[in-house]
């Protein structure tokens, strides 16, 4: 089953707490993935930035909410237990909570209000303007995605651009890109090494490291149609023909599957950058993009606050 959602995940975390007792939130989270069945691959997905798993994200929300609206409490650092308060709730057997059952408490309530104009009949939004009643995301799954769909916008202006430029503009573009990666050493050597005349489906060499003591052979090419096989095994042919065992093939448009499955079986090592990787690249390392803002998220550090 996919991951449930973190209002999904409340009741079966105010469950695991129903004994009274404290509990540590490492063991009630793995029993809480065990109740819900969820299989290791579930348990473990990320979130886009790779940082932490859904299912921990969504749990802690879960936790956060129920905290907020008196259902638990954290004892000491990562220990927590059920009140009072969530003992009555769980007394009332009810088949489901979400944080539209978590706005009658008035604690919950302010949480949700906190920073915002109007009065309490319209808390719908939290601090974090994300609404309470969206129940498939978390506040950091709403960045993450607002996140993505910026920047899948930026690189698709990326691309473009690219496509309309100059075949000697995009030639300076792959060199900064590759300076920028770690390889080629100075702007000039890079220049000096793309920018001449070769011959034999190569367009130049660069440095695999600011030391030179390696080459990767580079075809750059400016193209709207899907690059075949053809065009591949020419640079692997270039390649063999330098006695070189390294290259990257980059294009503005794509590869084809025969392409793709030729250089998985080759000897050479040959990476293919096509135009989605080049413009992801780009917006990596800051080629033709400007930061228009920056958003650091930040947590409590407890170690800060232990008094032991």
């Amino acid at each position: 089953m996919p991951v449930p959602d973190y209002q999904s995940l409340m009741l079966p975390l105010l469950e695991r707490l129903a004994d009274g007792q404290e509990h540590l939130v490492r063991e009630v989270r793995e029993e809480v993935a065990l109740a819900l069945r969820l299989s290791e691959a579930e348990r473990t997905e990320l979130l886009p930035s790779g940082k932490q798993a859904v299912f921990d994200n969504r749990l802690g929300w879960a936790k956060t909410y129920m905290d907020k609206a008196g259902l638990l409490r954290s004892v000491r650092r990562g220990v927590f237990q059920i009140t009072e308060r969530g003992k009555n709730v769980l007394d009332q057997k009810p088949a489901a909570l979400d944080t539209e059952a978590l706005l009658r408490f008035d604690g919950f309530k302010d949480f949700v209000t906190r920073g915002t104009e109007g009065d309490v009949a319209d808390a719908s939004r939290t601090a974090l303007d994300v609404p309470v009643d969206s129940a498939a995301i978390t506040p950091e799954e709403a960045l993450e995605r607002a996140y993505k769909d910026l920047r899948k916008k930026t690189e698709a202006e990326l691309l473009a651009a690219t496509l309309q430029a100059s075949p000697r503009f995009f030639e300076r573009l792959v060199v900064e890109l590759l300076v920028k990666m770690g390889y080629g050493g100075s702007l000039e050597d890079a220049g000096k090494a793309l920018g001449g005349s070769h011959d034999g489906g190569v367009d130049g060499m660069i440095k695999e490291d600011p030391l030179g003591l390696g080459v990767i052979y580079i075809q750059a090419k400016r193209w709207q149609n899907t690059v075949g096989r053809p065009d591949v095994q020419g640079f692997a042919g270039s390649l063999e023909g330098e006695r070189a065992r390294k290259g990257v093939f980059i294009t503005t448009s794509s590869f084809s599957k025969e392409a793709r499955e030729y250089v998985a079986r080759i000897d050479k090592k040959i990476v293919l950058i096509d135009g989605a990787r080049l413009s992801g690249l780009m917006f990596d390392f800051g080629i033709g993009v400007n930061a228009v803002g920056s958003y650091e998220l930040k947590r409590v550090d407890s170690d800060f606050f232990s008094e032991e």
